[in-house]
């Protein structure tokens, strides 16, 4: 059972480390690594390749969250440590998409990962989320700032509905690291240097 357990936790992290991003655009010729923003995210890539590739490997991250913890879910439904599995394999997934393997261990920000977790975790949350963010970008141009009171707003609303201790120690450590990945656009913003989406 245990074996199973490891087994599935250390196959998210992998399908986490997918770096669906730079894989698209070296597709196109392009390698996101070594322009604009350097980063394997979404925003990269709809900055240096169009939004249509931005929104594909948008999607395809936030798979990346969502379907380790659904598989995790339905496979091991009927085990005494059913919650603590998806939510490691969560985690993983995270982790994976923040320091893939295949990159060496330096990757994205997470916020498109994440957010698959947190489409599992509690769907309802992610609609406030997902205005949060739009509104922030809207009104400021800052893709990185949208991302950071995004998801933030998740954890007083797993309060507010009185979710699961697991859920919410889950997306803390999720919207903990997604912060700290953020911390040279933290700094960025603090000095009024941050890019503007626009």
């Amino acid at each position: 059972m245990y074996f199973s357990y490891f087994f599935f936790i250390t196959l998210s992290y992998v399908i986490g480390a997918i770096p669906f991003g730079l894989l698209l655009s070296r597709g196109r010729g392009v390698n996101i690594r070594e322009q604009g923003s350097k980063n394997i995210g979404a925003t990269n890539v709809s900055r240096l390749l169009g939004k249509k590739l931005g929104f594909l490997t948008f999607l395809l991250d936030c798979a990346k969250g969502y379907c380790p913890m659904f598989f995790a879910g339905l496979l091991f439904s009927k085990s005494p440590d059913h919650h603590l599995l998806v939510a490691l394999c969560g985690a993983a997934a995270v982790i994976g998409h923040m320091f893939p393997i295949y990159l060496g261990f330096k990757g994205g920000k997470g916020v498109a990962t994440g957010l698959g977790v947190f489409l599992y975790v509690a769907p309802h949350t992610v609609l406030l989320s997902i205005a949060v963010f739009i509104v922030t970008v809207v009104t400021t141009g800052f893709v990185s700032l949208g991302s950071l009171l995004a998801s933030a707003v998740i954890l007083p609303c797993l309060y507010f509905f009185a979710e699961p201790n697991w859920k919410f120690f889950l997306a803390s450590f999720i919207v903990a690291m997604i912060w700290i990945k953020h911390h040279e656009n933290i700094g960025r913003l603090l000095k009024g240097k941050e890019k503007s989406f626009r």
